[in-house]
């Protein structure tokens, strides 16, 4: 089973940069398409970004396009989530997902096997 942890959250100014990072336990990350998905306070989750097992395919929702980039180091079972720009919108806990191995991109939630913790992010306006 994949165990997820997300790191990098934190508090920004609007207009700042934060670089998130999800470690996978398991070499079968390799195998696995990712997603970073949030969810804001009284809101339900949400899709962010999602990356193919070989990261040449990537999604992003309208709201992050230009904005965040979603990549992966393999050899590091780790993706990373780079935002830029970032607006006070953007405050939400931020989650990683994997889906099982072999499985292609989603940008649905319940498509996902298995979740991080979640970490913060706040902008301050």
């Amino acid at each position: 089973q994949v165990q997820l942890v997300e790191s990098g959250g934190g508090l920004v100014q609007a207009g700042g940069s934060l670089s998130l990072s999800c470690a996978a336990s398991e070499r079968t990350f390799r195998n696995c398409a990712m997603g970073w998905f949030r969810q804001a306070p009284g809101k339900e989750r949400e899709f962010v970004a999602t990356i193919s097992w070989n990261g040449d395919i990537r999604f992003y929702t309208d709201s992050v396009k230009g904005r965040f980039t979603i990549s992966r180091d393999n050899a590091k079972n780790t993706v990373y989530l780079q935002m830029n720009s970032l607006k006070p919108e953007d405050t939400a806990v931020y989650y990683c997902a994997a889906r099982r191995p072999t499985m292609g991109v989603s940008m649905r939630a319940y498509e996902y096997d298995y979740w991080g913790q979640g970490t913060q992010v706040t902008v301050s306006s």
